[in-house]
């Protein structure tokens, strides 16, 4: 007799960290797993550089200006040996989910965009860093190397991966997770804004620009995509000097989802300043019917035409012969 499919219950984090605050955040961050277990969710996606927030100052304020708040920063990061992750892997594993956690690593003296994938019995079975911080993130963060390119882990709730933010642009690095046989795909973001016509900010970090790479993710690749955002609150926006610069006047943020594998909405968005985590109940069989219509690293390319070549060997600091 054929067994019944499981269903898999998806969560997105839209939630708003104690800012510059570790111990705050962590705390924060195993109410929020202990919420999910008690949901009976069972993949968790966070979002980018979620321990101890994304720092809105690096885009409003210039290098020299940023100088105190990035050295708070750092002493705010999150080490993968620490306490502070074994609290959290702790709360996994007595929550009995997986998640994904996005955090900005400290290794030394050094900041990464980084991503742990924990399972449930509290191992972190993946850890990689965003391969290309962008832009002006390059002054705080720096690059993930060659294991970085594999996010894609199997777990009992199926192949879950993980990208951050702008990697969602990067058309090689998303048709290598498709390569890895991807079938739900954590989309980690920060708070964005709305961009207005007349703005001189990118509409690329918008909401509705992101919403729609990680749309387009699901749709090309034939996955789930979980889209977990930060949320900035009104009494928090003056300190990124945000409503100074016009980036916005509200509290806002905020933009999480929960895609099929055909694209559609799988859920009802929270409004751009609510907390909360974003559930929705999938069947694996669905990416069958959409792969069947679009299946890029299988019936539907042509690789004896167009094929990735990707570099796996780990660049190192010093070689020693």
């Amino acid at each position: 007799m054929t067994q019944p499919e499981q269903t898999i219950r998806l969560g997105a984090v839209q939630a708003e960290p104690i800012w510059l605050d570790l111990q705050g955040t962590v705390e924060k961050t195993i109410t929020i797993i202990q919420d999910a277990g008690k949901k009976g969710i069972n993949v968790l996606g966070f979002p980018e550089v979620w321990i101890p927030g994304y720092p809105w100052n690096i885009w409003t304020q210039s290098v020299p200006q940023n100088g105190a708040m990035v050295k708070k920063y750092m002493a705010n990061s999150l080490r993968v040996n620490s306490p502070e992750m074994d609290a959290i892997k702790a709360a996994v594993k007595e929550a009995g989910i997986f998640v994904v956690l996005g955090y900005s690593e400290r290794d030394g003296n050094s900041l990464y965009m980084a991503q742990s994938s924990i399972s449930r019995k509290g191992i972190i079975v993946n850890h990689r860093r965003k391969i290309k911080p962008t832009h002006i993130e390059r002054t705080t963060w720096g690059e993930g190397q060659a294991s970085s390119l594999k996010s894609v882990v199997d777990t009992p709730f199926g192949k879950v991966g993980a990208l951050c933010c702008f990697e969602h642009y990067q058309p090689l690095l998303r048709y290598y997770q498709y390569a890895q046989g991807e079938q739900i795909h954590v989309a980690a973001w920060p708070a964005f804004f709305e961009v207005t016509k007349d703005s001189a900010w990118a509409f690329q970090g918008s909401p509705t620009a992101s919403k729609l790479a990680s749309q387009s993710m699901g749709i090309e690749g034939g996955s789930f995509v979980i889209v977990s955002t930060q949320v900035v609150k009104e009494e928090n926006l003056d300190s990124m000097h945000l409503k100074e610069l016009g980036v916005t006047d509200k509290a806002a943020g905020g933009f999480a989802m929960i895609y099929g594998p055909d694209g559609k909405e799988l859920v009802e968005a929270f409004a751009p300043d609510e907390e909360g985590i974003l559930q929705a109940d999938v069947l694996l069989s669905d990416i069958d019917d959409s792969k069947t219509l679009l299946d890029p690293v299988g019936q539907y390319s042509r690789p004896d035409l167009l094929s990735l070549l990707v570099n796996t060997n780990e660049g190192k600091h010093v070689v020693e012969k």
